[in-house]
């Protein structure tokens, strides 16, 4: 499987390690390692999270509140949101192109 991020979702993880960076020196680096573990898990067993939409799935990190929206399809995961679950919830739907 090919995790593939959309660039909208690579800015919100950018943003995420540098308020975390700000908040506490190093943390944003621990909410990126978290973050790269999960996506190894998504990849590893991409239906082991429950549908969160038509076509995507939620993974939520288990220290910060973000959460990680996939679209796994074919040979592909697409990484749709890297979503603060503070955030107004679905603001990420209007990424889906299928």
């Amino acid at each position: 499987m090919e995790i593939r991020i959309l660039e909208a979702a690579e800015a919100e993880l950018d943003d995420a390690v540098e308020y975390y960076n700000a908040e506490s020196p190093g943390l944003g680096d621990e909410f990126l390692l978290e973050f790269i573990k999960s996506v190894e898990r998504i990849k590893n067993y991409p239906d082991a999270w429950h549908p969160f939409s038509k076509a995507t799935r939620r993974c939520r990190l288990n220290r910060f509140p973000y959460a990680i929206i996939y679209h796994p399809h074919n040979e592909n995961i697409d990484i749709i949101a890297v979503a603060c679950l503070h955030r107004r919830p679905g603001y990420w739907k209007k990424r889906l192109k299928f």
